[in-house]
C-alpha cells in the first residue's frame, strides 16, 4: 500500500481499513508514520488481547479455503452467523456478490486470509506486543462492534491506552461489519473525525 501511495505520488493519506484491512493500515502507520495523517480502523485484525486461539469466526474465515475450498454454503453461514448482529439483514443477493469475489480465480489462486500451515504464529501479527504503538503519533479513530465474532471487541481498547492519540467508539448490538450494519453513523462519526484532522 505505501508502494501504491508512491506509485500515485501521494506523499501522506488519511487511511481506512476494516479487519485485514485495518491491520494493514495499522502497519502502514507504524512502518511510515510520516505518510498517515489520519487513521480509521473498523475491528482491525491483528490485535490479540487474550493471547488465546483465534475467535470462531476468525476460524471459519482462516479455513474458507481448504478442505473442499469455497462454497455458497460456507459464506452464508460465515456472514448471516459470525460477521454481523443480525444476519437476517443481509440479502441473499449481498451474499451472492460476496461469494462470486471469492472465487474469482485470481483470488482462488493467493487466498488474501488462509490458516497457515503447520503450528501458527500468531504473535508475529499481535500489534500489542509492538513497542512502536506508544510512540504512534497518527490521529487514530477505532470503531468496533461490541458482538464482534472474528475480531475480539476488548482490541479497541487495547489500542486505545497504547496509542498517544487514539479515540475509540463502540456500537451496541453490531458485529464484525461496523460501517455497513452502522452506516449513518460510521459515516458521520469517520467524516467528523477526519474533517477535524484536515483543518489542523
Amino acid at each position: 500500500m505505501l508502494g501504491l501511495l508512491d506509485a500515485l505520488d501521494i506523499s501522506n493519506a488519511h487511511v481506512v481499513g476494516n479487519s485485514l484491512g485495518g491491520a494493514c493500515a495499522l502497519r502502514m502507520a507504524l512502518d511510515a508514520p510520516g505518510r498517515i495523517s489520519a487513521l480509521v480502523l473498523m475491528g482491525p485484525g491483528g490485535v490479540n488481547t487474550t493471547r488465546s486461539l483465534p475467535t470462531p469466526g476468525l476460524k471459519l474465515l482462516l479455513d474458507y479455503y481448504n478442505g473442499e475450498g469455497p462454497t455458497l454454503a460456507k459464506i452464508t453461514r460465515f456472514i448471516r452467523e459470525y460477521l454481523v448482529y443480525d444476519g437476517s439483514q443481509v440479502s441473499d443477493e449481498m451474499i451472492q456478490e460476496r461469494y462470486e469475489a471469492s472465487i474469482d480465480p485470481q483470488v482462488i489462486a493467493a487466498p488474501p486470509l488462509r490458516r497457515p500451515i503447520g503450528i501458527p504464529r500468531f504473535s508475529r501479527w499481535d500489534f500489542t506486543r509492538d513497542s512502536r504503538l506508544k510512540h504512534c503519533q497518527v490521529p487514530t479513530l477505532v470503531l468496533w462492534g461490541t458482538e464482534d465474532k472474528v475480531n475480539r471487541p476488548s482490541g479497541g481498547e487495547a489500542l486505545r491506552s497504547r496509542m498517544p492519540d487514539c479515540n475509540l467508539y463502540l456500537f451496541g448490538r453490531t458485529g464484525h461489519w461496523v460501517q455497513w450494519e452502522r452506516a449513518d453513523e460510521f459515516n458521520a462519526v469517520t467524516l467528523a473525525f477526519l474533517i477535524s484532522r484536515s483543518a489542523r
